[in-house]
């Protein structure tokens, strides 16, 4: 199986790079590569580099993620999140390749409590949300065999990270201000890049599996017990960075004003994805911790 991954150096591409290996030969690409066009500002590069490899599958880890940038240049997050995913499903229309895509719960307005399921309506707060939705509908309007994943609160050992903040905050400050009323579950990078592979070997022989799907760790926290959580570990773990915070105080949204607004509840339902590729999705704490465990 030939492989094309772009977005290689991203948190998510960085991990597919390890977990794509055993299926077969990967070309990894980023904005910045020489061989091959792997910049997405780019669209008509990119199609020349699907054209010359002719990939079996493609895998898609590249995206504008700079929620509160994209207020400000929404036609570059439009290019980068929608017209080139577009054009990557049109030329792996034509080669007859799978693409495997990433999205966000922020196609969601975040209202109410209850997890987001693939079929409820979107209906985005901000021009990421807005661009990355209509990356989905370009992808699924082409006609290719595609796998879209919508994911949120990812994280990686590797690059900043929320955890990694509060850290450093912790070991900084005796009291912390952290948002208490947006919830989801923190997915590691590296459980997104394992579902992938897992993923891909299963449609490549159930190919009418493939579509949307929900896939994020499994429970649900907020911001605000996320962070005790990392810093009870680290207090706990006796690491070489020593805590200050004696408090975590709770806050609502509003008191970090943002250019984006950000959804309240990015809760996603993953019981498809689970039942349909035979896979149980850990729960968010084993993902933190063995990141945590990598990095204190």
């Amino acid at each position: 199986m030939n492989i094309l991954l772009l977005g290689k150096n991203g948190q998510v591409g960085w991990e597919l790079q390890r977990s794509l290996a055993v299926l077969g030969s990967v070309t990894a690409l980023d904005f910045d590569s020489a061989d091959h066009c792997g910049d997405f500002s780019n669209p008509a590069g990119i199609a020349s580099t699907v054209r010359a490899l002719r990939p079996d599958v493609i895998v898609n880890a590249a995206a504008h993620t700079a929620v509160d940038k994209a207020e400000g240049e929404p036609e570059v997050a439009r290019v980068l999140n929608a017209t080139t995913p577009g054009v990557l499903a049109e030329e792996a229309a034509r080669l007859g390749a799978w693409l495997v895509h990433y999205s966000t719960d922020y196609v969601f307005d975040g209202s109410g409590e209850r997890p987001w399921v693939e079929d409820d309506a979107p209906a985005p707060l901000s021009v990421y949300g807005a661009t990355k939705l209509e990356g989905e509908q370009r992808i699924q309007q082409s006609g290719c065999q595609h796998l879209i994943l919508r994911t949120s609160w990812v994280y990686a050992a590797r690059g900043g990270n929320f955890a990694k903040t509060m850290l450093r905050l912790g070991s900084e400050r005796e009291r912390l201000t952290v948002i208490d009323d947006q919830w989801g579950a923190p997915t590691g990078a590296d459980l997104l890049a394992d579902v992938t592979a897992h993923a891909i070997r299963h449609l490549v022989r159930h190919p009418e599996d493939g579509g949307l799907y929900h896939c994020v760790a499994s429970g649900e926290t907020n911001w605000h017990s996320y962070a005790k959580y990392v810093l009870d570990q680290a207090s706990q773990a006796q690491a070489a960075i020593k805590i200050k915070a004696t408090e975590i105080a709770p806050v609502p949204t509003s008191a970090f004003p943002t250019p984006a607004r950000r959804p309240h509840n990015s809760r996603l339902n993953t019981r498809k994805l689970q039942a349909t590729f035979g896979l149980v999705l850990p729960h968010w704490q084993q993902g933190v911790a063995r990141m945590l465990t990598e990095i204190l």
